[in-house]
């Protein structure tokens, strides 16, 4: 079958069960798509690995278990459109992303034999094939599979995600709270391009609605360099915490000092180098409506009274109950 045959033949036959899937419901951007498709009046069933997380909701709960290929298709039978938010953020234990792209395939496979009619997958901003990053490059790889699935599909980028229970611009309120002194590596002149996850979740609706194939940046209307959005955190929590700017070769060992600390992992060396390489912004137009500083100042009480602990929330293996 050409090309050209397989795009009408998915333009064509497109059977609405009113059912969608959502990997990771009960995680943050998984979630907030979850609940942006319940109250749109979808179904949803969720491939999770986290069941344990289900207790009240009616999301209807299966296993999101890449050794069993017959169990994901049975699991994505009768879905109309797959959310996708599968990854990970570092690698950790047997876990990393070479084996995350694997899953992503193995997911993708699983997803055609059952006969989904659309994929719409959550991405990075800036991924690349020769990206020196695992992270930005295990993105690529699994954008390129997910494009030969020949699966209709819609790619959204985000860069950063803030709102909700996000753990990024909450742990820096945390640390501003309770530390005397802030490290910032090199200029701090970095930009960072974020969303609001709600706002990410309407986007992924609009594309799931859509059949044609597509990639956008999932990116907000603010682009504020990295240490005017510290300072911004730093005014509206109250903090008095000094803050100074390090070598950016020190500000990983830094990181990883106080990560060992309260048991966690607060920023590795490549998601600095991702950072300061400018991969965390685009010039593109903003895709979500949401600014982040009227957010930041909505918000200023609640952010960073608690410690988001990633370990803790994706692998239960912290030992800090912040």
């Amino acid at each position: 079958m050409t090309t050209d045959s397989a795009t009408r033949l998915r333009s064509t036959r497109v059977t609405d069960t009113g059912l969608d899937a959502v990997t990771g419901a009960f995680s943050y951007s998984g979630q907030a798509i979850a609940k942006a498709l319940t109250d749109s009046g979808r179904q949803v069933r969720t491939l999770t690995g986290h069941p344990n997380r289900a207790t009240g909701t009616a999301i209807e709960v299966r296993p999101l278990d890449f050794d069993d290929q017959i169990g994901l298709v049975e699991s994505l039978e009768g879905v109309t459109t797959l959310y996708n938010t599968y990854w990970v953020r570092f690698a950790h234990q047997r876990i990393d992303h070479d084996l995350a792209v694997e899953n992503s395939r193995t997911l993708f496979r699983a997803a055609r034999r059952a006969g989904i009619e659309r994929i719409v997958h959550v991405s990075i901003t800036h991924p690349s094939v020769d990206s020196p990053l695992p992270y930005f490059r295990g993105k690529a790889l699994v954008e390129r599979a997910l494009a030969e699935t020949g699966v209709s599909y819609a790619v959204l980028r985000p860069a950063i995600l803030f709102g909700g229970d996000g753990v990024l611009l909450n742990n820096i309120a945390w640390l501003l709270r309770h530390l005397p002194v802030f490290a910032i590596g090199g200029r701090g002149d970095y930009r960072i391009r974020g969303i609001h996850v709600d706002d990410l979740a309407q986007l992924c609706l609009e594309k799931g609605a859509e059949r044609g194939d597509s990639v956008i940046d999932a990116v907000g209307p603010e682009r504020p360099t990295f240490v005017e959005l510290v300072n911004s955190i730093r005014q509206a929590v109250g903090s008095r915490s000094l803050v100074v700017h390090v070598p950016g070769a020190a500000l990983p060992l830094f990181s990883r000092a106080v990560g060992t600390a309260i048991g966690d992992v607060l920023l590795t060396r490549d998601e600095y180098r991702a950072m300061a390489n400018g991969l965390a912004d685009t010039d593109g137009s903003a895709t979500g409506p949401t600014a982040l500083s009227d957010w930041l100042v909505e918000n200023a009480p609640g952010i960073g009274l608690t410690y988001a602990n990633e370990l803790k929330r994706h692998f239960g293996t912290a030992n800090c109950g912040r």
